[in-house]
């Protein structure tokens, strides 16, 4: 059992993180990395495994998406899975995406070209939750998750200014400004109306 310190929380965070990705899917195919909240934040393919390159992405090695500041590692709780041959995975990961950012807005950056004839939407065949349960709770209270996200952004806009200013960045930073402003309310409401005689109380 993790120690109540920050150290022992990290620590079985990977471990649990490391088991959970042990059991994706090996065929090449389209993931979704979803957040907190179950939704999909990147849609992205493979051709040498979903598992390996989802576990590149929860590593920080060799991942473009979080070099580039676009995905909170922190966020990723779940993995979707859909597992196809190399012809036809650019038409399955446009029509994720597509289906995806409608529903809320995606950091990938660049934006896939929906083919003519898409292929039919279908549920994933694999669903894999990489954070323990205890964890998710934790870290959907408003009062982690929403300095964190902040913390997050001005990273993004760091990079976008220093290192590698591209539309793809841009588009980044809109959709998770687009979050980043659900998450400020989020923690409005959990904090409850401003104390009786205070300034912000008052007519």
């Amino acid at each position: 059992m993790a120690m109540p310190g920050t150290g022992g929380f990290r620590s079985a965070a990977i471990t649990y993180r490391e088991r959970a990705v042990a059991d994706l899917e090996r065929r090449t195919g389209v993931y979704a990395l979803c957040d907190l909240d179950q939704m999909p934040i990147y849609i992205g393919q493979s051709v040498d495994g979903i598992q390996n390159r989802v576990r590149r992405h929860l590593t920080s090695a060799r991942s473009d998406i979080i070099a580039n500041r676009q995905v909170d590692v922190w966020e990723i709780a779940w993995v979707m899975a859909w597992p196809a041959s190399p012809a036809i995975i650019p038409a399955l990961e446009a029509a994720l995406y597509h289906h995806c950012n409608a529903r809320s807005p995606l950091m990938n950056g660049s934006v896939p070209i929906l083919p003519a004839d898409p292929p039919p939407r279908v549920a994933p065949e694999q669903i894999v939750q990489v954070m323990s349960d205890e964890e998710i709770a934790r870290r959907l209270q408003a009062s982690a998750r929403l300095p964190r996200q902040i913390e997050h952004y001005g990273r993004l806009v760091d990079h976008y200014l220093n290192v590698k200013s591209s539309a793809e960045l841009r588009m980044s930073m809109e959709a998770h400004f687009d979050r980043l402003a659900r998450y400020h309310h989020g923690f409005l409401e959990q904090a409850g109306s401003a104390p009786r005689g205070s300034e912000d109380a008052r007519d």
